[in-house]
């Protein structure tokens, strides 16, 4: 009955056509086999390939390599599906089946809404709002679901996946040793070679979908003097952990040049030095000579604060000054090796102050990135700037960092006022911060204001950093991030429906209102630490609010019988939602105890509850382990009871 034709050759455009293939059998279970042809003359049936190879205007775009245009002009028995290039093809297969009503709710073939119906004539046209649209790995990784996780991100409208790390071993070790669920699951090592491998195998299914490849982020300040930080964020004691031939190229501080708190991606080097400044150019000089594979390089500094070199010729410079230095090198040493290789500089930290004296010699290579980690998300990203008061940059002076998101967008304009590169930002909704808002539907407002913000303030998109696993209880918040990114004219309201009546199907407006209700006991402001009552007392302390906490309870209990009576249902996406959200309902009560102690200043009580809910809601992370991440929860929870037990790891 159909037959897809392939307009260009190439190995996206291939995978596209097997992916149409496939949804569409679906789709139509009695269609029979559809043949897939390479035919560039073809002109009936299904045609795939590039705008240009169809004789389609693509004159939008200033990068048919970096745009995604999708051009879809189809009837019910084939037509054309085209993109800007090979990614963009694919992209736009996943939006004509969007169109004709599939869905990917989650990562995962248990997360796929795939209706039974006959295809639709479909007529769309579109240039993604955002060049920029991904995610990074963060959390607790392992290498099942990362292969989803990549699976999923084109089906959602994004175009990048970042690895952090050359060795990206720290995020697997989190899970492999299933940090915060010791109690519930035995420890499985993992060593470094496996993780090279798997890594790898990650880049090959991103080359598969011609997703863009950004790599690296920290670790060049330890590995460009032979210091490994394959370890991540492990302190590391031994005297030999600097060698001895690389101590004059760690930064100074009281005196001394070691390891920063013992941690070697926190540690700075001493910018100032010329020949470490020439090692860690031939550092990335070699690194992509050997990866030439990667799309955008991420060039950044350390991962610590206050932790700049003391010598008196790194004092004499703001780090940022240093820091544009140290490009402009590692663009003459890639230029000079021949490589064209793109390169991501980052505003985060110290580096958020912009250079007083330099400048970037080739902005052509460069991208500008802001990373304002330390902003609060009880506001979202104004579409316009309204004036602050920024603090001067102060050596390793304490409490001198931006604060709002205000501040961090008026330091990163200063950057760009004298750089004028192609910017975008980092982000961290799915750090931490997600864990914050138990009724999900707030939060999601700030993603969709944010990335809205973002694009009117000059930014041309986002990566997230964050878990692959931030679909507890459902995966609104990603649904939210990716189709704004890629339309930033969609309405918030009509995404809230159509993502949880395909999740929920006829139980998605109570889904909704329950949602609204926890959002309110929970209250997202307070979860921040933004509503205490009585600041000397701590950020959670406010008596009012355990009310509130205690209703949890009840309102869970309420909404119990519509979970049970719909939990077996037609979808089977819609039976995975609606049993985690049976999941959620102990998990959210758990969590309202431990929250009620705090806000009426009985700490040790709370950490032991926040204990009982790692130990006992842990049981369940091999059931729903693909959504739910225990360590980002704990790491994100965690951190409200932080001073009142040492039983809990915070990395």
């Amino acid at each position: 009955m159909f037959t897809i034709y392939k307009i260009t050759a190439n190995n996206v455009v291939d995978f596209a056509a097997e992916e149409l293939k496939k949804y569409v059998r679906m789709m139509m279970p009695k269609c029979g086999d559809i043949e897939i042809c390479y035919d560039p003359a073809a002109n009936t049936g299904f045609r795939l390939g590039l705008m240009s190879d169809l004789g389609i205007d693509t004159s939008e775009s200033d990068d048919l390599v970096l745009d995604d245009i999708i051009h879809i002009d189809t009837d019910g028995e084939g037509g054309i599906i085209a993109g800007s290039n090979p990614r963009s093809v694919l992209l736009a297969v996943y939006r004509y089946l969007t169109i004709n009503g599939c869905r990917w709710l989650y990562p995962g073939i248990d997360g796929e809404f795939i209706p039974i119906k006959d295809i639709e004539p479909t007529k769309y046209h579109k240039m993604a709002d955002c060049r920029f649209r991904g995610q990074c790995n963060e959390g607790a990784e392992f290498q099942p679901n990362m292969m989803e996780a990549i699976d999923w991100t084109p089906k959602v409208g994004m175009n990048i996946f970042m690895i952090e790390f050359e060795v990206p071993k720290n995020y697997y070790d989190k899970y492999y040793n299933h940090r915060h669920n010791e109690m519930n699951r035995e420890a499985e090592p993992i060593n470094a070679e496996t993780i090279v491998q798997w890594k790898i195998q990650c880049e090959t299914e991103m080359a598969k979908r011609g997703l863009q490849f950004h790599d690296m982020g920290h670790g060049w300040t330890a590995e460009s003097f032979g210091i490994s930080s394959t370890d991540g964020w492990v302190v590391d004691n031994r005297e030999d952990a600097i060698p001895e031939e690389s101590r004059e190229f760690v930064a100074l501080l009281n005196g001394k040049r070691e390891l920063y708190g013992g941690i070697a991606l926190n540690t700075e080097f001493c910018m100032s030095n010329e020949k470490a400044r020439k090692l860690f150019a031939d550092y990335v000089t070699k690194y992509a000579t050997a990866h030439k594979n990667v799309d955008y390089l991420h060039i950044w500094l350390s991962d610590g604060t206050y932790n700049q070199c003391e010598c008196e010729k790194c004092a004499a410079k703001l780090p940022s000054d240093w820091y544009v230095i140290l490009l402009n090198e590692i663009d003459a040493s890639l230029s000079a090796a021949g490589l064209d290789t793109r390169v991501v500089f980052i505003a985060y930290h110290e580096t958020v102050w912009a250079p007083a004296i330099e400048k970037l010699n080739n902005c052509k290579r460069f991208s500008f990135m802001l990373a304002a980690i330390g902003r609060g998300y009880n506001e979202s990203v104004a579409a316009e700037p309204t004036p602050v008061t920024l603090k001067p940059y102060q050596l390793n002076v304490r409490d001198t960092f931006p604060k709002r998101i205000e501040e961090y967008l008026a330091h990163a304009d200063i950057w760009k006022a004298s750089n004028k590169c192609p910017s975008l930002v980092y982000e961290y909704h799915f750090w931490i911060h997600q864990y914050r808002d138990p009724g999900v539907l707030d939060f999601a407002k700030i993603i969709y204001d944010d990335v809205r913000g973002y694009k009117k303030r000059g930014y041309d998109g986002i990566i997230e950093d964050g878990s692959q696993r931030s679909f507890f209880p459902n995966g609104f918040l990603f649904y939210v991030y990716g189709s704004t990114l890629f339309d930033t004219s969609v309405d918030f309201d009509a995404m809230v429906e159509d993502y949880f009546s395909h999740a929920y199907g006829e139980a998605w407006s109570e889904v909704v209102e329950f949602l609204k209700k926890i959002g309110k006991a929970f209250d997202m402001d307070y979860m921040q630490g933004k509503n205490s009552s009585n600041p000397a007392a701590g950020p959670f302390y406010n008596p009012a609010h355990a009310e509130a906490l205690h209703s949890v309870k009840e309102i869970c209990a309420e909404f119990k019988p519509t979970l049970e009576k719909y939990k077996n249902m037609p979808k089977r996406a819609q039976t995975v939602s609606v049993r985690l959200m049976i999941k959620y309902l102990e998990y959210l009560e758990r969590l309202a105890k431990c929250m009620a102690l705090k806000s009426v200043g009985a700490d040790i009580e709370a950490s032991d509850a926040f204990i009982e809910l790692c130990r006992e809601f842990g049981k369940y992370e091999v059931e729903i382990e693909r959504y739910y991440d225990q360590h980002m929860m704990g790491a994100s929870i965690g951190r409200i009871f932080k001073k009142s037990t040492t039983f809990i790891h915070f990395d």
